[in-house]
């Protein structure tokens, strides 16, 4: 089952899990309440799992991609593990289903703390578009999960348009950069 806490403040290794002392757990129902959802499934199994198939259908999840991080299989993985550690926010919902290793997905609630949600095989987890979020490996430094995108998305993804924003520390507008089909605005 995953587990979830709210996280202290330290700048210290992002692999560490970071909990408050004494420890202040988060429920799936408190992650419920900010979009979060949770499922296990059977990551040995995960090509013929029925219940899968069922999610997949459900959601419409039409689309995805397999994906490795571990620093023989990963190109450019310290880039990589800096980049997934930056806070970020998606148009989209992100699916993200652990096939093997562990790790944390970031989320912050809605008093803008950090809850550090403990990823493992076979757990499967839904962030919804809007979210502050980012990822880190814990100490075992090695993550295999699928990226699941309803057709939806893919469709909208194929249009290339990608808005970025950038917050000074006060949560002031610094900077922008819209693209769209290759012509940006800055």
């Amino acid at each position: 089952m995953v587990e979830a806490w709210y996280m202290d403040e330290s700048q210290e290794d992002q692999r560490a899990p970071h909990r408050l002392q004494p420890n202040r757990a988060v429920s799936l129902e408190q992650l419920r309440l900010l979009g979060v959802t949770y499922r296990k499934l059977d990551a040995d199994n995960y090509e013929t799992d029925p219940c899968l198939k069922e999610i997949r259908k459900a959601e419409n999840y039409s689309w995805m991609d397999i994906i490795t991080i571990h620093k023989d299989k990963l190109p450019n993985y310290e880039e990589k593990i800096k980049t997934f550690y930056e806070e970020h926010l998606h148009l989209d919902d992100e699916i993200r289903y652990i096939l093997d290793g562990s790790g944390y997905f970031d989320v912050r609630d809605k008093d803008d703390k950090w809850i550090r949600i403990s990823m493992e095989k076979g757990d499967m987890i839904t962030l919804p578009a809007g979210i502050y979020h980012r990822f880190t490996l814990d100490e075992n430094a090695c993550f295999q999960h699928t990226v699941w995108i309803d057709c939806t998305v893919k469709q909208r993804r194929n249009t290339n348009f990608a808005l970025q924003l950038n917050l000074t520390g006060d949560g002031v507008l610094s900077t922008w950069q819209i693209s769209v089909g290759g012509l940006q605005c800055t």
